[in-house]
C-alpha cells in the first residue's frame, strides 16, 4: 500500500509557483527523503497550491513526514495550510 501526503498552502503567487518549477527542475530530493514522486499544482486565481508527496510503505511515509515538518519555511510555496495522510488506493497514467 502506498501513501501520499497531501499539504495545502495559500498566499502562493504566480511568480512563487514559476519559482518552484524553476528550482524542481534542478533540485535534489532533501537528503533521505524517501519519496517516489512530488507533484504540485497551483491555483493562480485562489493563490493557492496543493502538493502531493508519495510513498511506498507507511515507515517511508512516517521518516518523509519527520524530514518535511523539520524543513524551513523558506523552501515552502508559501503559507501551509494543512497536512493530511493519505493511502493511495488507485493509481493509473494514461
Amino acid at each position: 500500500m502506498a501513501y501520499a501526503r497531501a499539504v495545502t498552502f495559500g498566499g502562493v503567487s504566480a511568480d512563487r509557483a514559476a519559482q518552484i518549477r524553476e528550482e524542481m527542475k534542478d533540485m535534489e530530493q532533501p537528503e533521505g527523503l524517501p519519496a517516489t514522486e512530488i507533484l504540485m499544482l497551483h491555483d493562480a486565481g485562489a493563490e493557492t497550491s496543493l502538493v502531493l508527496i508519495f510513498f511506498d510503505t507507511e515507515e517511508d511515509y512516517a521518516r518523509g513526514d519527520e524530514i518535511l515538518n523539520a524543513m524551513p519555511a523558506g523552501d515552502t510555496p508559501g503559507r501551509r495550510t494543512s497536512v493530511t495522510r493519505y493511502e493511495v488506493v488507485a493509481r493509473r497514467s494514461v
